[in-house]
């Protein structure tokens, strides 16, 4: 039998502790601390400047990995971008992805996306914004992969 790939349960358990720290202080939750702190992707700045800085420091894929930065365009309702981490597969157009300030401060773990790319390239997809319910239409980067 296969053994599906997993986020690291210490490195989830990292990003959760932060999530914590910062909750208690009273400060913000945001998509790109809490997925650097998951992926182990050493990228700063705002999300939509990941897929950029990637193309020197790490390898990227159009293929969703389980562990992958997902690196969402900038669009007029999103204009700092967003990433999130893929943590699971489940098929050829649909994933599990992990993330943080999708709902404003909050930590979404397990939230299923779809491909509604044409080409099946990941370059469009939906993200479940309520259990069953995907929202609009986003633009996608591609996936940074964690180490060289």
């Amino acid at each position: 039998q296969e053994e599906t790939p997993a986020i690291h349960p210490q490195r989830l358990s990292f990003a959760m502790e932060e999530v914590d720290a910062l909750k208690s202080r009273g400060a913000r939750v945001w998509c790109v601390p809490f997925a650097r702190n998951l992926s182990g992707v050493e990228i700063r700045g705002n999300a939509r400047t990941w897929w950029p800085q990637a193309q020197e420091a790490y390898p990227v894929s159009k293929t969703p990995e389980v562990g992958a930065v997902m690196a969402f365009s900038a669009t007029k309702s999103m204009p700092l971008g967003h990433v999130a981490v893929v943590s699971a597969k489940q098929g050829e157009r649909r994933l599990l992805i992990d993330h943080a300030n999708w709902h404003r401060n909050e930590v979404s773990l397990g939230m299923a996306v779809i491909d509604v790319s044409e080409a099946n390239d990941w370059s469009r997809v939906r993200v479940e914004t309520n259990p069953g319910a995907f929202g609009s239409v986003y633009p996608v980067e591609g996936f940074i992969l964690p180490g060289a």
